[in-house]
């Protein structure tokens, strides 16, 4: 068996956020300048992690904070980000550009919730999950490639991703480059909506442990710009396929790299 950490990275701050505009995938913005210094401040966060891959959305809000946070980076990263579309934000059709009071409307004016509610030309909240399987299933794939038979031929597969297992608590702590010791790393960077979704179905679909004492509605709460989630993944090789055996989500939503932002 083998087992890895997929830390989870929101990208941070745009105009369009701080104006209460909806983005999705069809405005394509670049970082705020307090976006790009969130981003700093996540990249110090996570600096004596060496990640052993790096995912971003193709958008260029995404691609910019994963630069930042590998700029920033002291744990050894030496790998080239992977522009992968299917992290990209959930599509917002219609409602892009528009402000998001315009989408609770719509959703009003059509019986739902804002949450539930797809506008003309807009991805369904199913559509994201696919997508998110899909990534999944890339990574899983990637990930025993790379690192799944080293492990079970004597290498070292980092702790079990399983209740009580000792490791994987410390990686709970109070520093963002905590993990897995000496196990492999993964970094995602991605958008709110997506990683809402993603969140809900790591927890609620795939069965994973959640951390000690957490309430479910603060773990699927919404992201904040640059929030951190990880998640750890035991994975083996069944009849030539690979089968996830474990998974455990360490935390969701962390967002302490932000509060020196507040004394600037």
């Amino acid at each position: 068996m083998f087992t890895f950490s997929l830390t989870i990275v929101r990208h941070g701050e745009t105009q369009y956020n701080r104006d209460k505009l909806l983005q999705g995938q069809g405005v394509d913005t670049t970082l705020s300048e307090t976006g790009l210094r969130q981003a700093e401040a996540v990249g110090r966060y996570l600096r004596d992690l060496r990640f052993d891959a790096v995912y971003t959305s193709d958008l260029q809000r995404a691609r910019q904070t994963a630069e930042q946070i590998l700029r920033a980076n002291a744990g050894g990263t030496r790998v080239e980000p992977v522009q992968e579309p299917l992290l990209r934000e959930r599509g917002f059709g219609v409602a892009e550009g528009r402000p998001k009071e315009d989408l609770k409307n719509m959703a009003n004016a059509a019986g739902q919730s804002c949450r539930d509610y797809t506008p003309p030309g807009g991805e369904t909240l199913d559509q994201v999950r696919r997508r998110f399987k899909d990534f999944l299933k890339v990574l899983f794939q990637q990930m025993m490639d790379d690192h799944g038979d080293a492990s079970t031929s004597g290498g070292s597969p980092g702790p079990p991703a399983t209740p009580n297992g000792g490791a994987e608590e410390r990686g709970s702590g109070t520093e963002g480059g905590s993990g897995p010791e000496g196990g492999v790393h993964v970094l995602a960077v991605s958008h709110g909506g997506f990683i809402r979704v993603a969140v809900k179905h790591l927890l609620e679909e795939l069965g994973c442990t959640p951390p000690d004492g957490a309430r479910p509605a603060q773990l699927t709460a919404p992201c904040p710009n640059t929030g951190v989630s990880r998640f750890l993944f035991t994975l083996r090789r069944a009849a030539g396929a690979v089968e996830l055996t474990a998974a455990r989500c360490v935390f969701t939503n962390r967002k302490e790299h932000l509060e020196w932002l507040k004394e600037c």
